[in-house]
């Protein structure tokens, strides 16, 4: 069986980390380059970076950030936030990112995936999906895509189901899925979310909003069939380790790889 992955998320605004709640709200956690380098030596599998505001902002990523990021690790980075075209892409990948990824350039033009999947390889495209559940209480569970999260979300009409499916169809290499409903509350992941999307495509899926203890991210893997889990406010203010996650896993029956 494949060991899940435990992935620190690094939300960046002006150059630091940042954590909110659903999206507002942000909290100091940081300097970013210090806690890349402090999450690769306290085991971590992954990291993300997300420029969070460069989509709203209309404007490019912070590259000189990414590049003081990249060489403080030596595990997979990947980085997003207004990536608009390959060329953006080949400069964050230029910057030591491993793999990129894209959410609002996807929606406005799909053929950026398939694009940067032919130049790059699927392996280095990931798919991410801002859903919020739109259904009524009597009505069976849809979740709607939505872009420019980072400040003036935008409804975009788009079942997050059907567009994931398009998006691994198109050469996504994995699904980054959000749920903006659950994200920052500490409550726990969208396990019906998860399930329903990681049993619909054949790609790995990374469970995101609403991490809020190890039982959450056990309950993302194991209930939700997620591939991998991803957290921030825990990590970032202390509440818990990589270490003590993995052991909670292992405890539990989740392949991890092991902090040594």
């Amino acid at each position: 069986m494949l060991t899940r992955r435990i992935i620190p998320c690094l939300d960046v605004k002006a150059g630091r980390v940042v954590k909110g709640v659903s999206f507002l709200n942000h909290r100091d956690a940081g300097d970013p380059v210090a806690l890349a380098a402090a999450y690769n030596d306290a085991g971590a599998d992954e990291l993300v970076f997300y420029d969070i505001t460069a989509s709203s902002d209309e404007r490019a990523i912070m590259v000189e950030v990414v590049e003081r990021t990249a060489e403080q690790v030596f595990i997979p980075l990947t980085v997003g936030g207004g990536l608009r075209t390959t060329e953006d892409m080949y400069r964050m990948l230029r910057a030591g990112a491993d793999k990129v990824s894209i959410n609002t350039a996807a929606v406005l033009t799909p053929g950026l995936i398939e694009e940067g999947a032919r130049r790059f390889g699927s392996q280095c495209i990931v798919l991410s999906i801002d859903a919020r559940r739109v259904n009524a209480p009597d009505e069976p569970p849809r979740w709607a895509v939505f872009t420019h999260t980072g400040r003036d979300p935008r409804a975009t009409g788009m079942d997050a189901i059907e567009w994931a499916r398009r998006g691994v169809e198109l050469g996504a290499g994995e699904i980054v899925i959000n749920s903006m409903d659950a994200d920052g509350q500490r409550t726990g992941y969208d396990l019906e979310l998860l399930h329903v999307l990681s049993t619909t495509v054949n790609v790995p899926v990374i469970a995101s909003g609403g991490a809020g203890s190890p039982e959450d991210m056990y309950q993302g893997l194991a209930a939700g069939d997620a591939d991998a889990v991803l957290a921030a406010s825990i990590f970032h203010f202390g509440e818990y380790t990589v270490a003590q996650v993995k052991q909670y896993l292992a405890e539990r029956g989740i392949p991890v790889r092991q902090v040594v």
